[in-house]
Order: structure tokens, then C-alpha cells, then sequence
């Protein structure tokens, strides 16, 4: 198992902070696109790749730097050849389960604060566990909530503007407290839209009944209610599920899947098998 000494010890990049655009309406929580660019051409980031944002932060364990991995949202085309990278943050906040104080994430809120022209370091590129199958029958289940959409953003435009015929489904799940805060799937910034027209290419997503009563995003419900595709899918030996978001997520996904393809039993059986066959992915913070 990797640790942070390791990461910290390899090479790290500069980078400049291009443009930052906040995608959520200010009375929500707040989210940002930031484009950034690596000063340096040896950088090469894919879509099934990560990289590390280093934040100088004293803390109480006597670590003098904080790291924090992210997946990239988008890569662009840069003319003066230095890569181009969209991440996505979420500024975040925690309280501290023995004092019961508040704190403010010690990445989300440097990096929501940076302006363009700063500078940040990067560590990377790191891999993530969602490839593209080589099979281009392979049926695959994306599944996000929040910024858990970034990784799949990338990988769905990567498959539809880079690799040809592309045959299989692909189903996007995506869950967000609000249509405002629907990010990539809405009418101001919904390039994901792009795709519907696709044959292969469906989205569907879930809000919460009561998003200002911190209700759950029911992203279980809009899943079971595609119950007699998903089990089709299920059925098949080329079928990848990708999962990307909140812990909680992953508890909903067992309740769902087991209705779907009828026990916990045979759900835990069939989750079982895709983990072993390295179909089965997930990204959980």
C-alpha cells in the first residue's frame, strides 16, 4: 500500500491557475470548475489517471504538508503546448467527532480561493481505477454523486470523440441535491447533453425531494427504475459498474442492486464476481 512519503517524494509540477468558475448558485454549496495549467510539457495526465494538490498545512501530527487527490474533469488542447487540466472542487467543511468543532477542509477551501494567475504544486499523474474496456460491446454503469461526476465527464467524451464504434450501452447515474447544482447536466454548462443523441449513451439523474432539509438524493430510486435494463446488463460477462462519490452511496447501491437482481444473496454473488473479473470500480470519499 502506497503512502504519502511516497507521493511526496516523486516529481512535482508547477502549475497556474487559469480560470476558476463557481458552477453553483451561492445560497448551495459551492462548487467550482477550476482550469489549471501544468508548467511543464513532460506532464502528461489521461483520463483514467488522478493527480495530487499539495497545500502547505502545519498540522497537529507534525506533517507539514497536506495531499489531496483529484480526478480530472476534462483535458484541453493548449496552443503553447503546456497541458491544460478542469478539475472540479467542492469546498468542504468537517466537524470533528471528539471536540464537536468545525473545520474547514484544508484543499477544497485553498484551492476554491486560488485566483487565476496562482500558483499551486501537483503531484501525478496517479491512477484511477476506471478504464475504458477494450471489448467495445461492454456494457458499462457509471455511477456518480456530486463531484463523483468529474472521472465519468472525461471518460464518457473520451469514448465518444476518441474511440471509434463504440457498441455498448453506457448508463450515467448521476445524483445532486438540486437541478442548480446539476453539474454537466443542465442547460447553462450540460456538455454532457451532447451525447444523448448517441445510440449507445443515456443519462439519468436524482435530486433530492427537499434539498434545503438535507434529504437524501435518491439516486437508488432512479436506478430500480431502470430494473429491467440494469438486469439485462447485469446478466452479461462484459458488464462494468463504475462508482464515484459519498460513502453513504455505496449502501444504497446494495439495497438497489439486490431488489434489482432479486436477494442480497444473489446481488453479493454477482458484486463478487465483477470485483474479481475487475469490473467492478469505485472512488470513495
Amino acid at each position: 500500500m502506497a503512502h504519502l512519503s511516497d507521493y511526496l517524494s516523486g516529481t512535482h509540477y508547477k502549475a497556474k491557475v487559469k480560470s476558476s468558475k463557481r458552477l453553483t448558485p451561492a445560497d448551495s454549496e459551492e462548487i467550482k470548475e477550476i482550469i489549471i495549467e501544468v508548467q511543464d510539457t513532460h506532464f502528461h495526465c489521461k483520463i483514467d489517471q488522478s493527480f495530487g494538490v499539495i497545500v502547505e498545512h502545519a498540522s497537529p501530527f507534525g506533517n507539514q504538508v497536506h495531499h489531496r487527490f483529484y480526478s480530472v474533469a476534462d483535458l484541453m488542447d493548449s496552443s503553447d503546448k503546456f497541458p491544460l487540466i478542469t478539475m472540479l472542487v467542492k469546498r468542504c467543511s468537517y466537524v470533528d467527532e471528539f471536540s464537536g468543532e468545525k473545520y474547514d477542509g484544508i484543499a477544497s477551501n485553498y484551492l476554491c480561493d486560488r485566483k487565476p494567475g496562482d500558483e499551486i504544486i501537483l503531484t501525478g499523474p496517479h491512477s484511477l481505477p476506471y478504464a475504458v474496456p477494450e471489448d467495445k460491446t461492454a456494457n458499462i454503469i457509471l455511477i456518480g454523486m456530486g463531484t463523483g461526476i468529474a472521472p465519468f465527464r472525461t471518460f464518457v467524451k473520451h469514448i465518444y470523440n476518441n474511440v471509434k464504434d463504440w457498441q455498448g450501452k453506457i448508463r450515467l447515474f448521476y445524483g445532486a441535491r438540486s437541478g442548480l447544482e446539476l453539474l454537466y447536466l443542465n442547460d447553462k454548462d450540460g456538455d454532457l447533453t451532447n451525447y444523448y443523441d448517441q445510440k449507445t449513451f443515456e443519462a439519468f439523474y436524482a435530486l433530492s425531494p427537499r434539498p434545503h432539509w438535507a434529504d437524501p438524493i435518491e439516486l437508488d430510486k432512479i436506478i430500480e427504475g431502470k430494473s429491467t435494463e440494469i438486469k439485462e446488463m447485469l446478466t452479461q460477462n462484459n458488464c462494468y459498474i463504475y462508482v464515484a462519490g459519498y460513502g453513504k452511496i455505496l449502501s444504497q447501491l446494495d439495497v438497489a442492486f439486490s431488489n434489482i437482481i432479486g436477494s442480497k444473496e444473489k446481488w453479493e454473488i454477482r458484486k463478487a464476481e465483477l470485483k474479481a473479473g475487475k469490473k467492478w470500480a469505485e472512488i470513495i470519499y
